[in-house]
């Protein structure tokens, strides 16, 4: 069976205040679980980019094991930076 890591997903921009009343700094640590408090919207963005982090995979265009991931909301975008939790780092 693949190892399933956790994510740290953390908020790093935003162009406007969220709706949501997400701020630059807001953080969640994601294993099993979807992560309380998230806006629905910017998770269902986050989701496929989460899975492949969770399950050891990267992205050609991003330093291994992390990705950028923008919500889909035009006017706020908020930008949220995926990295995976190595084994022993504080969670």
């Amino acid at each position: 069976m693949a190892s399933r890591a956790k994510v740290r997903i953390r908020l790093v921009s935003q162009r406007k205040a969220c709706p949501n009343g997400h701020v630059v700094g807001d953080e969640w640590i994601v294993g099993r679980k979807t992560p309380a408090g998230m806006c629905l919207s910017a998770f269902h963005s986050i989701s496929p980019f989460l899975m492949t982090l969770r399950f050891g995979g990267s992205f050609p265009w991003e330093p291994v094991g992390e990705a950028t991931v923008c919500c889909p909301d035009s006017q706020v975008v908020n930008a949220f930076r995926l990295e995976r939790v190595t084994d022993g780092e504080d969670v």
